[in-house]
């Protein structure tokens, strides 16, 4: 029986150290939706307010790189941000990107008629350090968008 408990506990260990991929290469689409979806799904098994603790202490299930998990309120609020935590609680809805499109405003109107979708913009790319063209996949789940960006090369 310990023998048999011992097989089970290695299996499990083995398939949680898969769980959770980094990324080998600069992020895509497909690595955004697939966050976002591990967000919306982590959230309907546990809490809001248990996923804004994972994604603010940099759980790398959301957390991979240069991909991460950000999450905003109805009215554009951000209620969890692991890289730049000073946004936490800030309503930056009417500050616009590098070029002067509302693009939080845009995020908040997608996910209100949509749900679900891309958001273009231009934001300031920590690696570099310069400003270059993103895009977000964002989902409403519940009361609060969840989101994921990638920058375009």
């Amino acid at each position: 029986m310990k023998t048999l408990h011992t097989a089970v506990l290695a299996a499990a260990l083995a398939a949680c150290a898969f769980s959770a991929p980094v990324l080998a290469s600069e992020p895509v689409e497909k690595d955004a939706i697939a966050m976002v979806q591990k967000g919306a799904d982590f959230m309907k098994s546990a809490s809001k307010e248990e996923m804004i603790k994972r994604i603010n202490a940099k759980d790398p299930e959301f957390v991979q790189g240069p991909l991460y998990l950000t999450m905003r309120d109805a009215r554009g609020i951000i209620l969890a941000n692991p890289v730049n935590p000073a946004m936490i609680g800030k309503d930056l809805v009417d500050v616009p990107d590098a070029d002067g499109k509302p693009f939080r405003r845009e995020i908040l109107q997608l996910a209100k008629s949509k749900g679900k979708g891309w958001v273009d913009y231009k934001f300031k790319n920590p690696a570099s350090g310069k400003v270059e063209a993103k895009t977000t996949y964002i989902q409403l789940v519940g009361d609060v968008t969840l989101e994921a960006g990638i920058y375009k090369k």
